[in-house]
């Protein structure tokens, strides 16, 4: 497989198969999310349109990074969205860079959202649709956030059906810049296990897979293909 990193500054074709990484903490966050129920997440575009979603569809949850505001709902927190009861529920999610990734790759065949919590079901679905390509987007900080390149580079040995051990993957992540910003309190909006539960590998066994509904970039989970059976 021809395994390609980016980050959302560098895409400028559109892929055929894009995996986006977003660890601390946009997709986390939509894993947790469906764990609790969700029926869906739309990955939005700007607070703005987060705010006019709901004003339309008064029962959507809406979430945004940061602390609290008037018009959310939620926060980009996994430690604080874990008790909340979603079933049935969609939520809307705008954050930093990972749903701006997401927006960046809205026209490929097919689009994947992830972090380690859905590494191995992400890398399920890959080997099952046997793509030669992937472009990996590397969410944060510009493409150098290690948290995500870390999750790629590991979703993307695994896609190829290495046995790989994860133990440097998420050591990197877990001496990222983004999990030090988490636990000295830099980012608001945060709950003390975030950075904990972001590096739960393989805690939900869905992927997540966006596609446009009605002009919307929805993310929903997805059962990873049960391998051909051999005759």
């Amino acid at each position: 497989m021809d395994a390609r990193f980016l980050s959302i500054a560098d895409v400028v074709e559109v892929p055929s198969v894009a995996v986006v990484v977003d660890v601390m903490r946009a997709y986390t966050v939509a894993a947790w999310a469906f764990a609790r129920g969700a029926e869906k997440i739309v990955l939005a575009g700007s607070l703005d349109e987060v705010l006019a979603l709901k004003a339309r569809h008064p029962d959507w949850v809406g979430l945004k990074d940061g602390p609290p505001a008037p018009g959310f709902d939620a926060v980009n927190s996994p430690g604080l969205l874990r008790s909340l009861d979603l079933g049935g529920r969609t939520v809307v999610q705008k954050t930093t860079a990972g749903t701006v990734g997401a927006l960046a790759v809205k026209d490929a065949s097919l689009v994947l959202c992830a972090g380690f919590v859905v590494a191995e079901a992400t890398a399920g679905v890959l080997r099952a649709r046997g793509s030669d390509g992937v472009t990996f987007v590397v969410t944060g900080e510009d493409g150098r956030a290690d948290e995500d390149l870390a999750c790629a580079q590991y979703i993307a040995r695994r896609t190829t059906g290495t046995d790989v051990d994860a133990t440097e993957f998420l050591r990197r992540a877990d001496a990222s810049r983004a999990a030090a910003e988490l636990r000295e309190g830099v980012r608001q909006g945060a709950h003390p296990d975030d950075v904990a539960l972001c590096l739960e590998l393989d805690r939900f066994p869905f992927a997540m897979v966006a596609t446009l509904e009605d002009s919307l970039m929805v993310l929903r989970p997805c059962a990873v293909p049960s391998p051909t059976a051999e005759a």
